[in-house]
C-alpha cells in the first residue's frame, strides 16, 4: 500500500500555548545552553588545567583504581583513533529496526445522526426535527485468505456486545446474511454483512492472518426523508487514531456541528483539539484533557468551543487509547432542511493533497442559489486548512471528464497560517470532478458537495476529505439503496484500475479493469446485482500512475447525496525505528 501523505506530517505545528493548570499532551521541554561567549561556555569549551594534591592516607587504592580507569580510557581512545572516520568529525549510525506483527483490523462505525437534547418537537408535524422514516445501517466485507480460511470476524457494538458474528478464528469463510453452504461444498471466499440496522456506534474486527492484516471494509449510511436531518450521509468504518485532521465544520447561525470521540480500546483516552476558523487559531476553554472512558463515545458540541464559524477545520489528538473521530454536520436555513452529513478524518497536512468524487450541477443556477442569504454554503466548495505559521500559496487544478478544467477566478489561492480558506467551485461545467492541490507548505483539504438548486427545497450537503493513493487490496462496501458511483481520478497519467464486485452470497466475482487517461477523471455506476446476487462491495486494486477513488451516493428522485472516499488497504509486517536510550 503507498503512503504518500505521511511525509507531510513532520510540518506539522506545535499544539496551542497551553493555558494554566493544562496537560501538555505532546510537548517536550528543552534543557537551555549557554552562549559560548559566556562564563559558562567558556567553562564548557574545553578542559581546566588542575592541580594534583597529594593523596590522603588511607586512598592509595583509589588513586590507583582512579589511574587504571583513565589508562583503559586511553586505551579505547587510541583504539578508536585508529578506527576509519568519515570526512566529517561525527558518524551518523542508523537506529536498529524492530519486526511488528500486523495487528488485527479494526474499524469504528460512527452513529446515527442524532438531534440535540432539548431541540423542541410536537409542533407542525411538517416541520418536525424528529424523523418518522430515519434509518441507519452498517453495510461490510471481510476477505478470506489464499487458504479460504476467513478471519475471525465479527459486528459489534462499542462495549464488546456481538451483533454480527461473521466468522470465529480458523473457521471456514462464509456469509453472515446467505444460508450455510452444504456439507462438503466449498466455501464462500468474502464474509459479508448487508444492511444491517444500527441505533449506536458499532465496530468491526477482523483478525490477523498469516503476519497480515486481514482485508476488510465497512461503512454506515443514514437516510431520513423528513424533519430537520432529511438527506443522507455516508462515512466509512474508520481504523482508531492518536492523530486526526477534520475539515468542513460549519457552526454559523443555523448551522449544527456535533464532534463525536469513540474509543473502541481498552485504555482511557485524554483527548486535546486544535480548531482553525476563517481568520486564524482558536484558543478556546474545554478543548484541553477531554477523557474519553473506553468503550464510550463523547460529544462535543462545536459551537460551544469555536461559536459562528462559517469555515472550521478540527485536529483530535490523543494520549492513551487512539480515537475514532467524525463531527455530524447539518444546514437548517429557515424551517428549510439543508443537507446532514459525516465529516471524518482525511489524510495529514502535506504539500499535495488529491480529493476525488466531488460533483458539481449547473454553475448558473448555483449562481443564483448562493446569491440568496443564507445559502452562500448551498454550493460546492474547497476547504484549505494551513495549520503552520507561514501562508501557503497553494495551486489548484481540476480534472473532469475531458480533463483538465480552469478553475473560476484561477488557479492559485493565498491561504492564511493558522486557518481555513475557501474556495467557491460554482463556476464549474456540470461533472464529476478530482481536485488537485499543491504547495510548499504543509495543509489539509475537504471539498464541499451539494445537491439541490431550489431554495424553497430541501437540499442536501457531503464532504469529500483528502485521500491517500489507491494500492492493492482496497475493500469497499457500499450501501444496498440509491444510485452508486465508483468515481477514479488519475491527476498525473494514466493508471488502470482493477475493480471487483463481491455479492451479498459471500461470492468474488469476475473482476473488470478501467484504463483511466492522465489528467481526467472517470465513474462507473454500480450495478443492483450480479447473477441474481446483489451488490455489497468490491476489491479495488490500482497501478500505473498515481490514483484516488471515492463512492459517490444518490438517492433516486431527491436530492440526497454523499460520498465516501476510498480506505486505505491491508497491511503488513512493520519495521519500527527503535531508539535505545534511559
Amino acid at each position: 500500500m503507498h503512503k504518500e501523505a505521511s511525509d507531510g506530517a513532520k510540518d506539522c505545528p506545535d499544539a496551542p500555548e497551553q493555558q494554566v493548570g493544562e496537560q501538555q499532551v505532546d510537548g517536550q521541554q528543552v534543557a537551555e545552553q549557554q552562549p559560548s561567549g559566556s562564563p559558562a561556555g567558556r567553562r564548557a569549551a574545553g578542559p581546566v588545567p588542575t592541580r594534583l594534591k597529594r593523596p590522603r592516607r588511607g586512598s592509595v587504592g583509589g588513586v590507583l583504581s582512579a589511574l587504571a580507569l583513565v589508562a583503559a580510557g586511553g586505551g579505547l581512545v587510541s583504539a578508536a583513533s585508529l578506527m576509519p572516520q568519515g570526512p566529517g568529525s561525527s558518524r551518523q549510525l542508523e537506529a536498529p529496526v524492530a519486526a511488528v506483527p500486523a495487528g488485527g483490523n479494526i474499524g469504528v462505525c460512527p452513529g446515527p445522526a442524532r438531534l440535540l437534547e432539548g431541540t423542541p418537537v410536537g409542533t407542525d408535524p411538517q416541520f418536525s426535527p424528529e424523523s418518522a422514516s430515519a434509518k441507519s445501517v452498517v453495510n461490510a466485507v471481510v476477505l478470506s485468505s489464499t487458504a479460504g480460511v476467513l478471519p475471525g470476524s465479527r459486528l459489534a457494538s462499542l462495549k464488546g456486545g456481538t451483533l454480527v458474528e461473521l466468522a470465529k478464528a480458523g473457521e471456514p469463510s462464509g456469509s453472515a446474511t446467505a444460508a450455510k453452504p452444504a456439507a462438503g461444498a466449498p466455501a464462500a471466499p468474502a464474509g459479508v454483512v448487508r444492511e444491517h440496522a444500527v441505533d449506536a456506534v458499532s465496530v468491526l474486527s477482523a483478525d490477523a492472518q498469516a503476519n497480515r492484516q486481514a482485508s476488510a471494509g465497512a461503512v454506515m449510511s443514514f437516510t431520513a426523508d423528513d424533519g430537520d436531518l432529511r438527506g443522507s450521509a455516508a462515512a466509512p468504518c474508520q481504523q482508531p487514531a492518536n492523530d486526526l485532521w477534520l475539515v468542513g465544520a460549519n457552526t454559523a447561525l443555523g448551522r449544527t456541528a456535533v464532534l463525536n470521540l469513540s474509543n473502541a480500546s481498552t485504555t482511557a483516552a485524554t483527548v486535546s483539539l486544535d480548531l482553525y476558523g476563517a481568520k486564524g487559531l482558536i484558543h478556546a476553554p474545554g478543548s484541553r484533557g477531554l477523557l474519553v472512558a473506553p468503550g464510550s463515545t463523547r460529544s462535543v458540541i462545536l459551537a460551544g468551543l469555536a461559536p459562528g464559524q462559517e469555515r472550521l477545520g478540527v485536529r483530535v489528538r490523543s494520549a492513551g487509547g487512539p480515537v475514532a473521530a467524525a463531527i455530524q454536520q447539518s444546514v437548517l436555513r429557515g424551517l428549510t432542511p439543508g443537507g446532514v452529513d459525516f465529516i471524518v478524518p482525511g489524510t495529514a497536512p502535506a504539500a499535495r493533497q488529491v480529493i476525488s468524487g466531488v460533483e458539481v450541477q449547473d454553475p448558473a443556477a448555483l449562481a443564483a442559489l448562493t446569491a440568496k442569504p443564507g445559502s452562500a454554503d448551498a454550493g460546492p466548495s474547497l476547504q484549505i486548512a494551513v495549520p503552520g505559521s507561514s501562508d501557503a500559496v497553494v495551486a489548484v487544478k481540476l480534472y473532469g471528464r475531458d480533463g483538465q478544467k480552469a478553475l473560476p477566478g484561477g488557479g492559485v489561492v493565498k491561504a492564511k497560517a493558522g486557518a481555513v480558506t475557501g474556495v467557491s467551485l460554482a463556476g464549474l461545467p456540470p461533472d464529476y470532478y478530482t481536485i488537485e492541490a499543491s504547495s510548499d507548505v504543509s495543509f489539509t483539504a475537504a471539498a464541499r458537495v451539494t445537491k439541490g438548486l431550489a431554495s424553497e427545497d430541501a437540499s442536501d450537503v457531503a464532504w469529500s476529505p483528502a485521500s491517500a493513493r489507491l494500492g492493492s487490496q482496497h475493500v469497499v462496501p457500499v450501501p444496498a439503496a440509491g444510485d452508486r458511483f465508483l468515481v477514479f481520478g488519475a491527476p498525473g497519467g494514466q493508471a488502470t484500475i482493477s475493480y471487483t464486485p463481491i455479492t451479498a452470497d459471500g461470492k468474488i466475482r469476475t473482476a473488470a479493469a478501467a484504463e483511466i487517461a492522465g489528467g481526467t477523471t472517470a465513474s462507473f455506476k454500480v450495478p443492483a446485482e450480479v447473477e441474481g446476487s446483489p451488490i455489497v462491495g468490491y476489491q479495488l486494486s490500482a497501478a500505473g500512475e498515481p490514483a484516488y477513488g471515492a463512492v459517490l451516493l444518490q438517492q433516486d428522485g431527491t436530492q440526497d447525496i454523499s460520498t465516501i472516499a476510498v480506505a486505505p488497504g491491508a497491511v503488513g509486517q512493520e519495521q519500527v525505528p527503535v531508539t535505545l536510550g534511559y
